[in-house]
């Protein structure tokens, strides 16, 4: 909603605002909204990243100048500005507790024309710890560039099975358009008479946690959470679990700062084959006999039949319990570092799906010891390795190094178990145009579709059997 912005000095941001933008309810958006939405900010701010500790205050200079103070220096505001979102007066007003308070990023919590964006929530609401089973969207007919967005109505699922939805995708024209799939089904895809495959590199991550807090005991010993990493053959996950839809390094080298050194430092020992006699001779003498409780979705079931399998050659044995949507994995997860938690689980993973924004920090808040988010016990220096990210920009010569010290210090330690990075791989309708970005952002607002697309042909016009036929892969650069 800027079209421009000046850095006054470390602590001061200038930003000139768009012209002639509305909220979808119509009511204008300018600085007077800027400054009251960061009231609200203020009262219940997200947690997700540092912004609630140093943002200060918002100040107008004009009907179209907003200026933020900060607290201090923090070289990633640009990174959490960009995901501000700003709500009408009446929403901020029903909600008087601020934005969400959470330790997840903010949304709508109802349906109404609250927003700025492209879409208008019409039917049920996606947080991070709450969500109905769909989503309604509708086009803003107030949206300020007149080019977008081009599909009337969006349907998001958030509780479908990995199996209905790829069933909905291929075979069921008319169910389901867009849907991400595991690359074992690839090939399925392919071959379906609805849909094509989209694959494109990502800096999406998955968080594979290890409860340090109150899980199984032996796992406060590090001896024994790096022989789980040297247990795992990455090569192997890449090509048999992942089709070599992933990159090796378990951060991804999407990132700056990581870009350089992410292919470098690794988690388990270079050159060195973890099935040979020796090494596994030393990782059963540590692991034989562990049995470790598995939260997991069931779109990560084909990596632990993979994980598992290995595993197993060293006297592991995992109880993986499915759970079906994100918010029941986020409901322990976000209570074990308080030690509050009511489920008991060793490993729990999730998709640490990137909306930060070209920006490590994605992958690293995990790590900071004192955030819910963290499963670690207290580290003051991986938590001094954090701050540091934070008063550093992306630009700035030190923070590569800085990157290169967490990541050092999380390997070393083995605070994760480390899994490669995965691709974007997607089922999509072949009368759909869409292009991925390599971060989690779906950009819904610019996905097209063509005359022959089911919601625009007649009801009695079937699909053209001479289009059934596989079409070329599109494999999307994004790097």
């Amino acid at each position: 909603m800027a079209v421009d912005h000046q850095k006054l000095d470390d602590k001061t941001y200038e930003f000139r605002l768009r012209k002639g933008v509305k909220f979808q309810d119509g009511t204008p958006f300018n600085a007077d909204a800027v400054v009251l939405n960061m009231e609200y900010f203020k009262k219940a701010p997200v947690k997700y990243s540092k912004i609630d500790q140093v943002f200060d205050y918002a100040e107008k200079i004009d009907d179209f100048t907003v200026r933020f103070h900060l607290k201090e220096k923090y070289g990633s505001f640009m990174n959490d500005v960009i995901w501000m979102q700003f709500y009408t007066e009446e929403y901020l007003k029903k909600n008087p507790g601020g934005w969400n308070g959470k330790a997840n990023c903010p949304n709508l919590s109802m349906p109404g024309p609250y927003g700025l964006g492209p879409y208008i929530l019409t039917e049920g609401y996606i947080e991070g710890d709450r969500h109905t089973s769909q989503a309604v969207l509708k086009a803003n007919p107030y949206y300020w560039d007149m080019n977008y967005p081009k599909v009337e109505t969006i349907t998001v699922y958030t509780e479908l099975d990995s199996l209905a939805a790829k069933e909905m995708t291929l075979y069921q024209e008319g169910k389901l358009d867009i849907t991400i799939i595991p690359p074992e089904d690839k090939v399925e895809t392919i071959l379906s008479p609805y849909s094509k495959l989209i694959t494109a590199p990502s800096t999406d991550n998955i968080a594979i946690h290890i409860n340090m807090i109150n899980g199984n005991p032996v796992l406060r010993n590090r001896e024994v959470r790096q022989a789980l990493n040297e247990a795992l053959n990455q090569e192997n996950l890449v090509h048999f679990v992942f089709e070599q839809e992933a990159d090796q390094s378990p951060i991804s080298p999407l990132f700056p700062g990581v870009n350089n050194v992410a292919t470098e430092l690794i988690s388990f020992p270079q050159n060195r084959n973890p099935y040979a006699p020796v090494v596994q001779s030393k990782l059963k003498a540590i692991l034989s006999d562990l049995k470790l409780k598995v939260l997991t979705q069931d779109r990560f079931l084909p990596l632990w039949r993979g994980i598992e399998t290995q595993f197993k050659r060293v006297g592991v044995e995992l109880d993986i319990q499915v759970l079906k949507s994100e918010k029941e994995i986020f409901g322990p997860l976000l209570k074990t570092n308080s030690n509050e938690n009511t489920t008991e689980w060793d490993l729990l993973v999730w998709g640490n799906d990137d909306w930060y924004f070209n920006h490590p920090y994605t992958v690293f808040f995990v790590l900071r010891t004192d955030s819910v988010w963290s499963t670690v016990t207290p580290d003051p220096v991986m938590d001094a390795y954090i701050e540091n990210m934070f008063r550093a920009s992306v630009e700035d010569s030190e923070f590569t190094d800085i990157c290169e010290k967490i990541m050092q210090r999380a390997y070393d330690q083995a605070y994760m178990l480390f899994v490669p990075t995965p691709h974007k791989v997607f089922a999509v309708n072949k009368e759909v145009v869409f292009k991925p970005y390599r971060m989690a952002c779906i950009p819904l607002w610019k996905i097209e579709v063509t005359n022959l697309h089911w919601s625009l042909r007649s009801t009695e016009t079937p699909y053209p059997s001479s289009l059934k036929q596989p079409v070329e892969i599109m494999h999307v650069d994004v790097r």
